[in-house]
């Protein structure tokens, strides 16, 4: 099933979702720096790296939600794709409010920011395999005509659909 929202002909969902994953996982790296060395510094990068990253993954959301819409309905990618959706719904609240608690406290976040900070990096592990089950097994935004020898996304024409050689 392809992607409804396309730049150049990839989906802009799986190109946008790298930078608040990027973003946000590097906040919990940096939290837990700040907890193991007690420097400032750490929590200060995590404390503006938060909203950025939230922002982000809104703007990745939408697009991912426009193709999650064309998945059918009653479907095992319908049933994960909704499930990969809301969890990564809530890992963006659970940043966004650890970002909240940490208004007053920028240098020294507090023991609930750096929990909601730390359960917001599990959970999106857990939605990032969810997304990766959508794209790797499912096959939710792969190209119909995607195998070994496509040719270019940036050439005309459609990509020939081809089955892999089986395994002797």
């Amino acid at each position: 099933m392809e992607a409804r929202v396309k730049l150049f002909g990839h989906p802009v969902h799986q190109m946008l979702i790298v930078l608040p994953l990027g973003l946000l996982t590097g906040a919990v790296i940096f939290d837990a720096i700040h907890l193991i060395t007690g420097s400032t510094t750490w929590s200060q990068i995590s404390y503006w790296l938060i909203p950025v990253g939230v922002l982000s993954g809104l703007l990745a959301g939408i697009f991912g939600f426009a193709d999650y819409l064309e998945i059918p309905t009653g479907t095992r990618a319908q049933r994960v794709g909704r499930l990969h959706g809301i969890g990564n719904i809530v890992v963006l609240v659970l940043f966004a409010v650890s970002w909240f608690l940490r208004e007053s406290a920028m240098v020294r976040p507090t023991a609930i920011a750096l929990v909601l900070s730390f359960s917001g990096g599990l959970l999106s592990m857990v939605t990032g395999w969810l997304g990766g089950e959508l794209v790797d097994r499912l096959g939710v935004g792969v190209h119909d005509g995607a195998n070994l020898n496509a040719p270019s996304s940036l050439k005309e024409g459609r990509a020939e659909a081809r089955r892999r050689p089986r395994a002797a």
